[in-house]
């Protein structure tokens, strides 16, 4: 009777349903003695989640602090080692433009017929800026409050005589399609420069 009793107790515990209850209690009971980490991440947006974690893991603090730069020289600064929020200006520009030849300053990268997106390993299909020389090439920034557009991320790909300090430039299609004027928004550093 001893043996039906038992076989009746191993198939009940191997019933399906019941192994995701024992899994959770099994990883319950080891957590319980395990030391509990909490690491604190910024908005990053839904879908990048894993930029959070990469973001984590590439400043070495476990609570990475995004900075409040109160100018551009302090931006420079803080963004090498630490993610960085400012303010700054915002105009758009097209491989068209005077002076322009159609590709950018920092790669080989041909930006006429609509190629106005470049496709990073970490952050994927983004936007290309033109950005002051104190910010290196490769640099990811996070553009937000910009009227016609919801936040998103840009790769600082290009330079311009005219973009100095605070100042960025949005590669648009062309010239025709440049549809923002000079706005103000808020620029916030995610990853300085090219990932080696």
């Amino acid at each position: 009777m001893k043996r039906a009793s038992k076989k009746r107790t191993i198939s009940y515990i191997l019933n399906l349903s019941l192994v995701p209850t024992f899994c959770a209690l099994f990883l319950l009971i080891i957590s319980s003695s395990m030391k509990v980490t909490t690491t604190k991440t910024y908005d990053i947006s839904r879908n990048r989640s894993l930029k959070a974690v990469n973001l984590v893991s590439k400043y070495s603090s476990p609570v990475v602090e995004i900075k409040q730069a109160k100018d551009f020289k302090t931006a420079v600064k803080t963004g090498k080692t630490n993610p960085t929020t400012f303010n700054g200006k915002m105009t758009g520009y097209g491989p068209d433009c005077k002076g322009c030849g159609g590709g950018v300053a920092c790669i080989r990268y041909n930006v006429r017929g609509g190629n106005i997106y470049y496709n990073d390993k970490d952050y994927g299909k983004i936007r290309i800026l033109a950005a002051d020389k104190k910010i290196p090439c490769g640099t990811i920034v996070r553009v937000s409050n910009l009227r016609k557009y919801k936040d998103f991320y840009a790769i600082v790909l290009d330079r311009g005589g005219a973009i100095k300090g605070n100042l960025m430039d949005l590669l648009f299609v062309s010239e025709k399609s440049v549809d923002i004027g000079r706005e103000s928004v808020k620029y916030t550093i995610v990853r300085w420069g090219w990932h080696a």
